[in-house]
């Protein structure tokens, strides 16, 4: 059964105006800030909440959100930084702008509770093409300030909390934290080389933390109902819910918020099923940076991270795109590899000169100017840029194009011999 959306990050959907303060405290909002401060909550016990729960990052990597708060030492004396990153760039993800638009005080809470465990400022890096998202966050961030929640000595606690917004550019690239960090510190938007990682080296050199918005959102009804309650709505390893955003050649797309191990079948009713008539070619479970998935191996798949990874693809940011049968492979595959052609930073050689070869051979197989032998030649390519560059965007733009090969070799092939799509 799909979670009601109000249930974890979407609590005010069902009311009035959900992104308004007045909305957000009827439905319980800012009770758990208020009882941290007031009852000065030992930081080390919502660590440990937020390991029990099982709750995993939402952006894309599913690292544990617990545990990645243990890392930063409160007491190292200086600034510390919990940031948030708002950018969502993956093509076929839209989770965070929704929570931005129409529950913007869910993530400044749980923006503010990181802050106090890591006695930290916080940042929220928004993506630059999110008009009203921006608006929304940038009032709400207002309302929380004029009512005591952001600021000095917040309610009384003779503790000070500054939760700013900031916008960026447009670049897919500081969708990765380290490259957001460098934006965020007025540098072009390029990744660092890791180690060190920004828990001891973040913005400013100084001890950060990233976690992504839907991450930041889940906390606060993670800390009011429990960590048992968070972990039993998924499966072990796999705690709570997750947002899935459904696109492609469904009925109804959209984001469906439900708990983590529901199966794909479930998951593709909820978005209205295929459009009459048409049978599931291919999926991608994760956004475009994911390896596609059959659609028959997809149909046995449950939306969790081991499942997904065991069939070869990752959960990542739970963009779910849809390709039924009228879908050219080679075409879609073309779309993709042209994104990470574009959106490469050039600081990698494998990426900046791989991605744009990645493209402009697929594009040759399009316009009937590739030979067979090409293909094992595109695939070798690809496997020589995955794993060698600062960041993963190289192996970003490497993995659509390996899996679509693997699982599609035969329309590639077709394609090649007789210059139209399998299709035609």
């Amino acid at each position: 059964m799909a979670v009601t959306l109000n249930q974890v990050c979407f609590r005010t959907l069902h009311l009035d105006k959900p992104w308004t303060l007045a909305t957000y405290e009827s439905a319980g909002g800012y009770a758990m800030w208020k009882k941290i401060l007031h009852e000065k909550t030992p930081p080390s016990e919502i660590v440990d909440t937020l390991k029990a729960s099982g709750l995993r990052g939402r952006g894309g990597a599913g690292f544990p959100t617990g545990l990645k708060w243990s890392f930063i030492n409160r007491d190292v004396p200086g600034d510390k930084y919990a940031v948030c990153n708002s950018d969502e760039g993956e093509p076929g993800t839209c989770k965070d702008r929704d929570i931005l638009t129409y529950n913007p005080h869910q993530l400044i809470e749980g923006m503010l509770i990181a802050q106090y465990v890591m006695n930290a400022t916080g940042y929220n890096y928004i993506r630059g093409e999110f008009d009203l998202p921006l608006e929304r966050t940038e009032a709400a961030v207002a309302e929380a300030r004029a009512a005591g929640y952001i600021g000095k000595n917040v309610l009384g606690s003779g503790m000070d909390f500054e939760l700013y917004n900031t916008v960026g550019a447009g670049a897919y690239i500081c969708g990765e934290e380290t490259a957001l960090l460098e934006s965020l510190e007025g540098k072009k938007g390029q990744p660092r080389f890791k180690p060190p990682f920004p828990a001891n080296y973040g913005l400013y050199g100084r001890p950060t933390t990233v976690n992504n918005t839907e991450t930041f959102a889940s906390v606060p009804v993670i800390l009011e109902k429990g960590a048992k309650w968070f972990a039993e709505l998924g499966k072990p390893n796999n705690g709570g819910t997750k947002i899935f955003s459904v696109t492609g050649h469904v009925k109804q797309p959209g984001n469906f918020e439900v708990p983590l191990g529901t199966s794909f079948a479930e998951l593709l009713e909820l978005a209205g099923g295929l459009k009459d008539g048409r049978t599931l070619k291919a999926v991608i479970p994760g956004g475009s940076s994911a390896p596609v998935v059959t659609g028959e191996t997809m149909m046995g798949l449950d939306m969790d991270y081991d499942s997904i990874a065991g069939a070869g693809s990752m959960l990542g940011s739970g963009a779910v795109i849809i390709m039924d049968d009228t879908t050219c492979m080679v075409k879609a595959l073309a779309r993709v590899a042209y994104f990470y052609y574009e959106e490469s930073c050039g600081q990698c050689t494998p990426c900046r000169e791989g991605t744009g070869w990645l493209y402009r051979v697929i594009k040759r197989i399009l316009d009937g100017n590739a030979g067979q032998h090409e293909l094992d030649m595109l695939d070798d390519v690809a496997s020589k840029i995955e794993g060698r560059t600062i960041c993963a965007l190289g192996d970003s733009a490497a993995w659509p194009v390996r899996s679509f090969i693997k699982h599609f070799r035969e329309e590639f092939e077709f394609m090649i011999q007789h210059k139209k799509s399998i299709l035609d």
